[in-house]
Formats: C-alpha cells, structure tokens, sequence
C-alpha cells in the first residue's frame, strides 16, 4: 500500500500567506483603514477617529462624487503634525459635541449628508471650521490626479500657450 503524497504549501499560497504577515509588521498603531469607504491611511500624531472624521469633514466641505477618498487623505495629511495636533483634536471634539447636540453618538455616526452639512453650518464661522476649509482649496484642489476630473489640462505656457491649444475649444456657443 501507498502512502499518500503529502502536499506542501504552494508557491501562491506560501506568497499570499508571507505578504499577510509581512503586512501586520508594517501597519503600526496609527493605521486607519475605513470600515465604509476605500482608503487607508497611517497617522502619527493624530487619533485614527480624529483623522477618520477630518477626512468625512474634508468630503463634506467639498463634496464631489467623483473624486475618490484618497484624494481627500491626501488633502488633510497634512494636519496630521505635532504642531497641529492639539487644535485639531479640539475642533474635532467641538464637532463631535456639535453632533451630540442633534442626537447623534458622533459626526462620524451622522448617517445623512444633509445632518452633516447642517451641523457644519452651525460651526462654520469658528476659526478651525475656516481653518480646514481654506486649506482644502489648496489641499485638494492642487492635486494633479483631480485635474482631470474637471477637465482641466493642467498649466499651457509649457505647451505653447492656449492661443494655439484650447482657446478656441468653446463648442457651447
């Protein structure tokens, strides 16, 4: 009688297995991954709640449906810093109570756009309010990979200038 070949692991399956591993070493304590949307991120001076909720923040300040969660992460990064970190997590506290005053747990638990919005209102002349907002024109509208999902072709005088290229592109008159 024969004895059954053992199988090993196969060369996929030894791979897939390795880059889980190897992907619960790098991903340290600071590591946000989105439990309702497509995007991930690590923080390093920032709660992963806090930065969660900027980024919801960030989205419904400007809301665009085309343009995709990180672009957002990338937009409010830059908050993620020792010298910022205090005064965000105060505004996010304020927001947060802001959202508690309206019967929800938190902003993020906030299911409606529209709550959202209406909660925004309520603190948009507070200095953290305009604070992030103004820094989303730049953040999130400086990206090159945005660009095109409003049909901007990025800066012409490299390209001969819009004379020649994209001037006489009007084909709504």
């Amino acid at each position: 009688m024969t004895k059954p070949a053992m199988r090993g692991l196969t060369r996929r399956e030894l791979l897939s297995r390795a880059s889980a591993t190897g992907a619960s070493f790098l991903i340290g304590s600071g590591f946000i991954a989105a439990p309702d949307a497509a995007w991930a991120a690590e923080t390093t001076h920032l709660e992963p709640e806090v930065f969660a909720t900027l980024v919801q923040m960030a989205r419904d300040i400007y809301p665009h449906d085309r343009i995709p969660d990180e672009n957002y992460v990338i937009a409010v990064k830059g908050y993620d810093s020792a010298e910022n970190a205090e005064a965000i997590t105060a505004g996010i506290n304020a927001l947060n109570a802001a959202a508690q005053g309206k019967g929800f747990a938190s902003y993020l638990d906030t299911g409606w756009e529209k709550d959202r919005v209406e909660i925004l209102r309520g603190m948009e002349e507070s200095v953290f309010f305009q604070r992030i907002r103004g820094g989303l024109v730049t953040g999130l509208y400086n990206q090159k990979t945005v660009w095109p999902i409003f049909g901007y072709e990025g800066e012409s005088f490299s390209k001969g200038g819009y004379i020649d290229r994209g001037f006489n592109d009007i084909n709504w008159l």
